[in-house]
């Protein structure tokens, strides 16, 4: 009855009844703290635990440490796993693998990674398992190239990867964009007979989206057969990511069609699609029907979609009124969107507003003083802006060095402003100049607002500076003739890049991918993906 009522998602039935037994036995309490731990309530799995050990009446055993491990793992509580772990090894558990991958679990995940390394160094027999725990644990630290290496050597000692590995080793090379890698692992996928697991697909789509190949996504999306809503909402994601908001509409609507229920995942893509092309009245009649039809409350995503739609069309008012009207506490990623789209629109009381609020919730986040600085000089208030600039010293905020990168090969290259590190400096600036003297010839005039850290004549001239020129430049050397171009930038592309982008895949007839901090900019012919709205 325990374990029916907490599976059926009713832990108070299930409580109610755990105390009512007149006698309590090891599977009894295990049905709780699992229960416990499946029902996400994990202080309450600790709190039964520790009940067990303090009693003393019922023996634990790998299940009920390594459920409350897990929830331990959930809740980051680093010194209650600690105590846990002391607790399994005075009972003689510790050599069990389940014990073991459960203790990894809680070290990598509460910030812990020297104690699961030691745990994973001694190990005698590591399964598939132990060394997902181990990828994970590097992922949830942002740690992918170390991820990258343990799938490497899982191989190499003769572990077969499952769903989880290749899960989790295709996450790692969406946040590495390593495309050469993700097909490698599409291959290890197809040999080992998961290229049908639909988490797989799910997964494979999202990395060839990261990585910039939309069309090898799309590929793997047309091979399901029957796609379920991770997969589509991966799909319908990538062609947003991409600025093909058409298509991210048109999929959307098939989906649903099809009698497939969207997922709070699948609406965030969509709104911002209305969001990027300006859609306003139909990203309103997808919001409003959220509830209603798709059974899903909007959270804060959904509203700083609404709030960036309402102010990218310059009905900045009317977003402002909207935030005011909004059910939960406006977050960063809403200001965020007022700051944005402030900037865009010059409406700079408005922009100071947005910007106090993220001061206040992201006081370590450089962007919001440099959005705002920026402003200021753009509007000639250049006392401001040395304000601003000498808050972010007094709050310790240092703006983020901005570089592009490149894979040539099995190599990356990365670029910095005014970069002269590397070997093939002299032939990139040689290119540069090339580049600059044809996409003058067809009309390109450098909008040199975008040079905020310049001045007099040296504005347009450190715009052609900036770390992705350098990276286009080091590509058309590089690259085979008619080959994709597939940047990376850490920051937002900047206006005037966009335009030479724009220029360059129509003069060198190449189609050039930049993958920004917010999306994919696709240039080809001289046209860009995103419509010139992003």
């Amino acid at each position: 009855m325990v374990d029916v009522y907490a599976k059926c998602l009713y832990m108070g039935s299930a409580a109610k009844v755990f105390a009512e037994m007149p006698e309590r036995n090891l599977v009894t309490w295990n049905a709780m703290i699992v229960g416990f731990l499946q029902n996400k309530c994990y202080d309450r799995a600790s709190l039964a635990i520790r009940e067990v050990l303090r009693e003393g009446s019922v023996m634990p055993d790998q299940v009920s440490f390594s459920s409350a491990l897990s929830a331990c793992a959930n809740m980051g509580g680093l010194e209650f796993g600690r105590q846990l772990h002391g607790a399994v090894v005075k009972h003689n558990l510790i050599d069990l693998a389940y014990v073991k991958n459960s203790l990894m679990d809680v070290y990598t995940k509460c910030g812990s990674s020297g104690d699961a390394f030691k745990l994973f160094r001694v190990c005698s027999e590591r399964d598939v398992v132990t060394w997902n725990v181990m990828m994970m644990g590097c992922v949830h630290i942002d740690s992918f190239e170390e991820a990258c290496s343990y799938f490497k050597s899982m191989m190499i000692e003769g572990v077969l990867p499952d769903e989880a590995s290749f899960s989790t080793v295709l996450h790692v090379c969406s946040n590495l964009s390593t495309l050469i890698l993700g097909a490698s692992v599409h291959d290890q996928i197809i040999k080992r007979g998961f290229e049908k697991n639909n988490c797989v697909r799910g997964s494979l789509i999202t990395m060839y989206t990261k990585c910039g190949s939309l069309d090898d996504a799309h590929k793997v999306f047309k091979d399901i057969e029957d796609p379920n809503v991770v997969c589509w909402s991966a799909m319908i994601a990538a062609f947003q990511q991409h600025g093909c908001a058409d298509l991210v509409v048109e999929s959307f609507e098939k989906m649903v069609g099809k009698g497939i229920k969207p997922d709070y995942i699948t609406l965030v893509s969509v709104l911002s699609a209305c969001s990027h092309t300006g859609q306003v009245e139909r990203g309103f009649e997808y919001f409003n029907s959220m509830t209603e039809s798709c059974g899903i409350i909007p959270g804060s995503e959904h509203y700083a979609c609404m709030v960036d739609l309402l102010g990218r069309a310059g009905r900045l008012h009317e977003a402002k009124r909207f935030i005011e009207s909004m059910p939960i506490e406006p977050d960063s990623s809403v200001w965020g969107a007022i700051l944005g789209a402030s900037r865009n629109s010059g409406n700079l009381e408005m922009g100071r507003q947005a910007a106090e609020k993220l001061f206040e919730l992201e006081p370590s986040n450089s962007g919001s003083y440099i959005l705002l600085a920026n402003m200021y000089s753009r509007a000639g208030m250049l006392k401001e802006a040395d304000e601003i600039r000498r808050l972010m010293g007094m709050n310790r905020v240092r703006k983020e060095t901005g570089c592009s990168w490149i894979d040539v090969k099995d190599r990356t290259f990365v670029f910095t402003s005014h970069d002269r590190s590397h070997s093939m400096s002299q032939d990139i600036y040689k290119m540069l100049a090339k580049m600059e003297e044809l996409i003058k010839k067809k009309g390109y005039v450098a909008e040199i607002e975008f040079a905020v850290n310049s001045i007099g004549e040296h504005k347009e001239r450190n715009l052609w500076h900036h770390s992705e020129r350098l990276a286009l430049a080091f590509a058309l050397l590089t690259l085979p003739k008619g080959a994709p171009i597939r940047i990376k930038k850490n920051l937002r592309t900047c206006g005037d890049c966009h335009i030479v982008m724009k220029f360059a895949s129509e003069i060198f007839e190449r189609v050039i991918i930049v993958r920004d901090v917010n999306r994919f900019h696709r240039f080809a012919n001289g046209i860009c993906s995103c419509g010139d709205y992003w």
